[in-house]
């Protein structure tokens, strides 16, 4: 397992995030928090840890720095600004691509609340290494153009008593032209603080992303491909 604090350069910045990545994992998960948000997440970090359990990497970095937490904090100046936090994503992406113990690893996005619009905007720009997209509770309608450029499949998670944000995401999967599948958690609010709740958000994101990965050749050691069984 490697674990450790990364400082990733990133327009202009530099971002903090915890990487975990277990031996032999089958790809990383980039988690793109929400407004207010960070990768301290209790919520996030839950779904994490039941993601690795399926020998996938994750990495929960904040795409704001500590001053600009802070100025969003008393102005929500940088919440809502999807193209910085898009660019940011991106920027994770390509640092991830140029890592030695990541760089052969497929990139799935994890997004919650805005943080999934980021998400979006970073899967149509990088479609050759994102191999899929999950919003939690997202706002993908905020992602906008980038909806139409998005060709990777995606899974928007929302809870079934959130029924502002379950509209959104209708009216959005009806915008995506990739795969999408919609699935609603019963009895969630948005947030998923619900018995259970969290549980099945992290069971179908696996399932979700086993499927993908089915599909994607295996490395050899070599850096060659070889089938799956």
């Amino acid at each position: 397992m490697i674990s450790q604090l990364v400082r990733v350069p990133a327009d202009g910045a530099a971002l903090t995030g915890d990487l975990l990545v277990p031996a032999h994992a089958r790809a990383v998960v980039l988690f793109a928090h929400g407004s207010g948000s960070s990768r301290h997440s209790p919520r996030n970090r839950m779904v994490a840890a039941e993601l690795r359990t399926a020998g996938l990497g994750t990495l929960l970095i904040d795409l704001l720095t500590e001053p600009e937490e802070r100025a969003d904090a008393s102005t929500g100046l940088h919440r809502f600004d999807i193209p910085l936090l898009g660019r940011r994503v991106v920027a994770v992406v390509d640092w991830l691509a140029a890592q030695h113990d990541t760089e052969a690893l497929p990139v799935v996005l994890f997004g919650a609340s805005t943080g999934a619009a980021a998400a979006l905007v970073a899967a149509a720009e990088r479609p050759g290494r994102v191999l899929t997209v999950v919003s939690r509770g997202g706002r993908p309608d905020l992602a906008e153009a980038a909806l139409d450029a998005v060709r990777v499949p995606v899974l928007l998670i929302v809870g079934g008593r959130d029924p502002e944000v379950l509209r959104l995401n209708e009216e959005a999967a009806r915008l995506l032209r990739g795969p999408c599948a919609l699935h609603v958690v019963p009895g969630a609010t948005h947030l998923f603080e619900e018995p259970g709740a969290l549980e099945q958000v992290a069971g179908a994101a696996k399932r979700w992303c086993d499927d993908r990965l089915r599909s994607v050749p295996l490395k050899t050691e070599r850096g060659g491909e070889r089938g799956g069984d």
